[in-house]
């Protein structure tokens, strides 16, 4: 068998399963404790077009300052995005508290 052939024929194989992968990014959402409504419903929008291209989002809750004393609010704020996304999107990861940070993982159903 011909060397150069058989180097053709691995390369078609690796780019026939490169092809038929699926890949996904992780986008990031950030949102604060005293984010209004309006701008919630903005933000459960862009996670929406996210999901539909069928990338995992990220949301994170950033405290500032004395906001820190929040964290309740901020656990809420978590549970009402994963509420309402909750037909087309799944809770990856649950919310987690790292830092002055917090965050959870939503992905595809």
């Amino acid at each position: 068998m011909d060397y150069g052939r058989f180097k053709y024929e691995q390369t078609k194989k690796l780019q026939e399963a490169k092809k038929k992968q699926t890949t996904f990014q992780v986008k990031e959402i950030k949102v604060r404790p005293k984010t209004d409504t309006h701008d919630l419903e903005i933000k459960i929008g862009h996670i929406k077009k996210f999901i539909g291209k069928k990338d995992k989002v990220k949301v994170t809750v950033v405290f500032r300052g004395r906001e820190i004393t929040l964290t309740q609010k901020g656990r809420e704020l978590l549970a009402k995005i994963a509420e309402d996304t909750g037909e087309y999107a799944v809770v990856e990861q649950d919310s987690r508290m790292e830092g002055r940070i917090m965050h959870m993982i939503l992905a595809p159903k």
